[in-house]
């Protein structure tokens, strides 16, 4: 059952070394308690990769809380996770966006990317998870999350770090030194917490040291102006829905709820992250599945498709894509309740968020010079999650299988360079990079010589054969 937890306990705190599982609950003060801490670790996350999306944080916060419930009754409660906003797009909706297009183009890139995601979980439900490792072996899925990193060093470079490179590099060292130096839950919301620490002294420089000389990505050119605005949180209200898309009197684009476009080049552009998600997601649930002592192999694909669902519900009004949280993951190992119950305070929370028109505008004031400092760090740790995978899975690079086809696919995704099939059909950067990966991969393994199959696989682990 989805819904209908055992109170365990009494509803109190568990004794040392004992858990609450994904069916049971602590009293509902203690869960409340519970979904709080799960608002505050996704909270960051799910708010900033939408403004560096050019979405709406607001509508992105209450879609997330609705596509965790879509999920947690898909799955009958069995993985206990919330679904906030995807990194895994940031690359192709940058990619879109250098072309020209808009926000209707992006989510609708990005829902047909979702329905992609619901068939493969499907699919690997119906066949079994074994598909999965088959066809997208973690060589292979290390090296997209990877590409799909570093393709975003320019973004950094060319819009966000010209804004304020001072703000950029006091908040990029902020970052680094309070996720290494936090202890405990302050440091895996790193990221969160600097993102306040670059706030506040952005305004705080701006009470000391006046205006600012500097690139301005609203207005795409150099201009003297105040790091924080504040214009738009006077004129908002406190409790509304997020305003509808408009443009401004100075033709920049207001991103607010709108319906997708599609457009089958910049479709293209985003599938990569389709990949990515199934990699995340999977290590996600065999992480839950470790924690809870229990057997999720056969809730796999049901999870994949419900991360699936959340996208298409989500960007179907101009949300954010979703993918489930290392964050709150982390959450669940350090207190050892795995209650889903928890998980829906917390989306009910996160819609409550999304009624307030002050919380949105509030968060759109984040001044670019901020975003510089966190988007160095964050891109970076994005790429770097794919030599994670790698690790994770001892992938043996001394194998050419493994080098030789990835070390391709890598670079041409950061050089961002181009395959022009046609006039009007252009492939590169992250879908180029992607599909040479992928494809390259196992062509390679078709005509290697045995002695290159044998032993160890081109995972890095045994054959089942030689075990």
């Amino acid at each position: 059952m989805a819904l209908g937890w055992k109170v365990v306990y009494g509803g109190r705190t568990p004794p040392p070394g004992e858990v609450v599982r994904p069916d049971e609950r602590l009293s509902w003060a203690r869960t409340v308690g519970l979904g709080a801490q799960h608002v505050v670790a996704m909270f960051g996350a799910t708010f900033v990769f939408p403004l560096v999306m050019g979405l709406n944080a607001q509508l992105a916060i209450m879609m997330s809380g609705v596509a965790t419930i879509c999920f947690l009754l898909i799955v009958q409660g069995k993985v206990p996770s919330y679904l906030g906003t995807s990194a895994s797009f940031v690359g192709g909706v940058a990619a879109i966006r250098a072309q020209g297009g808009d926000s209707p183009d992006v989510t609708g890139a990005i829902l047909v990317a979702g329905l992609v995601l619901i068939g493969a979980g499907v699919a690997i439900h119906v066949l079994g998870s074994g598909v999965l490792y088959r066809v997208l072996p973690p060589v292979v899925t290390g090296a997209v999350v990877m590409l799909i990193g570093f393709n975003l060093a320019p973004v950094v470079a060319d819009v966000y770090w010209p804004q304020d490179q001072w703000m950029a590099l006091i908040v990029m060292t902020a970052v680094i030194m309070m996720a290494v130096g936090l202890r405990g839950f302050l440091g895996r919301i790193a990221i969160f917490v600097g993102l306040v620490f670059g706030y506040a002294l952005s305004w705080i420089f701006d009470r000391v040291f006046g205006q600012i000389t500097a690139f301005d990505a609203t207005a795409g050119e150099v201009t003297t102006h105040w790091r924080v605005n504040f214009d738009a949180l006077g004129d908002a209200d406190w409790f509304g829905f997020p305003a509808a898309t408009t443009v401004a009197a100075d033709g920049t684009e207001v991103v607010g709820w709108h319906l997708p476009s599609f457009n089958a080049a910049f479709i293209l552009l985003v599938l990569p992250a389709v990949i990515a998600l199934i990699a995340e997601n999977a290590g996600h649930v065999k992480a839950v599945a470790e924690m809870t002592d229990r057997d999720l192999d056969p809730v796999m694909g049901k999870a994949i498709a419900a991360d699936g669902v959340g996208t298409v519900v989500a960007s179907s009004v101009g949300g954010s894509p979703t993918t489930t949280y290392a964050e709150n993951i982390g959450v669940m190992a350090a207190t050892r309740v795995y209650s889903t119950a928890a998980y829906y305070v917390a989306a009910l929370v996160a819609i409550g968020f999304g009624f307030s028109p002050k919380f949105g505008a509030l968060v759109s004031a984040v001044p670019g010079g901020v975003l510089g400092g966190i988007t160095v760090v964050l891109y970076g740790m994005i790429g770097m999650l794919g030599a994670k995978i790698w690790i994770e899975n001892g992938v043996d690079f001394a194998n050419p299988i493994n080098l030789v086809p990835v070390s391709a696919g890598i670079i041409i995704a950061i050089g961002d360079t181009s395959l022009e099939v046609t006039d009007d059909f252009v492939l590169s950067g992250i879908a180029l990079g992607t599909l040479v990966t992928i494809v390259m991969y196992h062509l390679s393994y078709v005509v290697a010589p045995d002695h290159l199959k044998q032993g160890r696989s081109a995972t890095g682990a045994p054959r089942p054969s030689e075990e």
